[in-house]
């Protein structure tokens, strides 16, 4: 599992942590059982304190995406089709908020963007 911490960026450790594993498990990298490191080797191998993998694993369980099972470590979770389908609505939603401001700022109607996305969605 490769997990690149950036010190220059404006997110906490933790949630550097929680994006990278989240965005591995949603695009299959990996898959459904898959053992984690233990949260003391995942803090020796990224040089952090363990009280943050611990809040970044805390935070993966929490959302549904890694179970934890006393004395055999953290796994990744069976898939929730609805939690997963939720979670990409959500990605989708900031993208698009993304695009909508950048829009704005540029004087681009919706209008506009809705014809580039009716355009991107056809694949023209």
């Amino acid at each position: 599992m490769n997990i690149i911490i950036s010190n220059s960026s404006d997110k906490p450790i933790y949630e550097q942590i929680t994006t990278q594993i989240k965005s591995m498990i949603l695009n299959g990298e990996l898959p459904e059982g898959t053992a984690l490191p233990s949260m003391r080797l995942l803090a020796k191998d990224l040089r952090i304190s363990v009280i943050t993998t611990k809040r970044a694993y805390g935070d993966l369980e929490r959302d549904g995406f890694i179970e934890t099972v006393t004395g055999k470590g953290s796994f990744v979770a069976p898939k929730n089709l609805d939690f997963l389908k939720e979670e990409h609505l959500r990605l989708i939603e900031e993208a698009l908020q993304k695009a909508v401001d950048t829009a704005q700022r540029s004087g681009i109607s919706i209008d506009e963007l809705h014809d580039m996305l009716d355009v991107l969605s056809k694949g023209e």
